[in-house]
């Protein structure tokens, strides 16, 4: 999907400002929690951290980060996609 397709359809189905839930899981290190949370805040130029919750799968090995910012706009929304995409010991985002 191009990111004009993209930017078209995050303007069809949200009205800006609004919350977004971004959700990574990633491997159980101690830094994997705190890396989502700061490249999600300096995506957005943000001055402080998003709200987040943190849940651990059954075995351990992973752990799933929910984030849920103000987002202003299309553009920011598909910068912090580009931006978690690089994070270390990260497995799936949606």
């Amino acid at each position: 999907m191009t990111e004009q397709l993209s930017i078209e359809l995050l303007e069809k189905t949200h009205v800006f400002p609004c919350p977004y839930m971004f959700k990574l899981i990633g491997s159980q290190d101690q830094g994997f929690v705190a890396r989502a949370v700061a490249a999600v805040r300096e995506a957005l130029g943000a001055d402080r951290d998003p709200p987040y919750t943190v849940r651990a799968t059954a075995d351990g090995k992973h752990v799933a980060v929910s984030l849920e910012p103000i987002v202003y706009s299309p553009q920011q929304v598909l910068a912090v996609y580009d931006r978690v995409r690089g994070l270390a010991g990260l497995r799936y985002l949606w």
